[in-house]
């Protein structure tokens, strides 16, 4: 209980910026005396610090406001996706500090891969000049599905060759580092819920894209992983009867029709069949010429297949939150990752638009719809905070287990 309350105080006092020990008591039900008693500890251990200003609450006396002292401590995030290794090194309110992306080894041939890894983790740290002892330790997000009990990378989509790699234990020897190892979309939203959008909110949906799609759920400031700890995979939700054969086993996924890849294929198909576009001349010229890049910007002109591509995706993605929102009833909705560049705004207007309109909830208030301000770093960031969120947040499993 006592590890437990520790972790609240110290949440409240990362999640406010500023705020003192009786608005802290207030807001947990924790008594003055406990909260009094677990902030001396954390000043005298240096993560949280008296900022030297008060406020007056009125009628009362000047209330002393406390913050994180961001400076105490660091965390290393990496983010493995199959064409690359990104990595980053926050403070303890999961700012970053230094941020370095290397292709991923060819083949990605396990060993190599940890090998560059390590590599990498040791050139983040000696740029950011942080002492290995103020590490916390280093968070890895990974492709699922991930076997958590035993830090394994189970059987990645796009790795096929890769099967139940021990990923946990071998970036562990490789570094010399505590690691967490979770699914990218999980350690996307836990970034997120630690320094992004959903700071402070209790309950929200995280829908990844990047090279497949992923997602992840707050719910009640907890983290759901769900029996396996695999949960929220919004990519593989059957959205249409019949629909291609997914690599899960399932038919018309979202990932099949909304992906980068799926997007590039959809629009290459619709000029095979002799669809009218500007992207026809180059597209006869060199099919590998139509990226995602060239149809937005063939959109943004006006064209009317491309436009067609990518709304339909759009109304694809709107479909599956409104499905995630009427089963789970939360607050905020937010897409991010490297996959939505150059979609944002359609994305998320159409999003936005279709949870206004079909959404069970509606008319008891408006569910918010937002992009992810951690952008292309969601992942790398989110991998970090797991460190972050597995030392500072409260965890209602710890506190049963205990």
């Amino acid at each position: 209980m006592g590890r437990y309350n520790r972790a609240v105080v110290l949440e409240q006092i990362q999640r406010v910026d500023g705020i003192s020990r009786l608005d802290i008591a207030e807001h947990t039900g924790l008594t003055p005396q406990t909260v009094s008693g677990i902030v001396r500890k954390l000043l005298d251990e240096g993560i949280v610090r008296e900022d030297g200003s008060s406020r007056v609450n009125s009628g009362g006396k000047p209330r002393t406001t406390l913050r994180v002292n961001a400076d105490a401590g660091s965390a290393v995030g990496l983010h493995f996706d199959p064409a690359e290794l990104a990595c980053v090194v926050v403070d303890l309110l999961g700012r970053p500090l230094v941020t370095r992306r290397i292709p991923t080894p060819p083949g990605a041939d396990p060993a190599e891969v940890v090998a560059a890894m390590a590599g990498l983790v040791e050139d983040v740290l000696a740029e950011a000049a942080v002492p290995r002892e103020r590490v916390l330790g280093l968070g890895l997000a990974s492709p699922g599905p991930i076997d958590q009990e035993h830090g394994m990378v189970v059987a990645p989509p796009q790795l096929t060759h890769w099967t139940r790699v021990p990923m946990r234990q071998l970036l562990s020897a490789a570094t010399g580092l505590h690691v967490t190892l979770d699914n990218d979309s999980t350690a996307a939203a836990i970034g997120e819920r630690w320094g992004g959008a959903g700071r402070g909110v209790a309950n929200f949906a995280y829908f990844f894209f990047g090279t497949g799609i992923g997602g992840g759920l707050i719910l009640n400031h907890q983290v759901y992983r769900g029996g396996s700890f695999n949960a929220a995979e919004f990519g593989h939700t059957s959205v249409t009867q019949g629909g291609l054969e997914c690599y899960c086993g399932n038919r018309g996924c979202l990932e099949t029709l909304v992906s980068s890849a799926a997007v590039r294929a959809e629009t290459r198909r619709r000029l095979s069949a002799g669809g009218a576009s500007a992207l026809t001349g180059p597209f006869r010229a060199d099919p590998e010429s139509i990226d995602i890049a060239a149809i937005v910007a063939a959109s943004r002109a006006g064209d009317p297949l491309a436009t067609g591509v990518l709304e339909e995706a759009a109304g694809y993605i709107a479909s599956v939150v409104v499905n995630v929102v009427n089963v789970t009833d939360v607050d905020l909705v937010v897409l991010g990752g490297h996959g939505i560049r150059h979609l944002e705004e359609l994305y998320v207007d159409t999003v936005r638009a279709a949870v206004a309109t079909r959404v069970m909830s509606r008319h008891i208030r408006v569910v918010d719809v937002t992009l992810s301000p951690l952008g292309a770093d969601a992942a790398a960031i989110g991998a970090a905070a797991l460190v972050l969120h597995s030392t500072y947040s409260p965890q209602l499993s710890a506190l049963l287990s205990d």
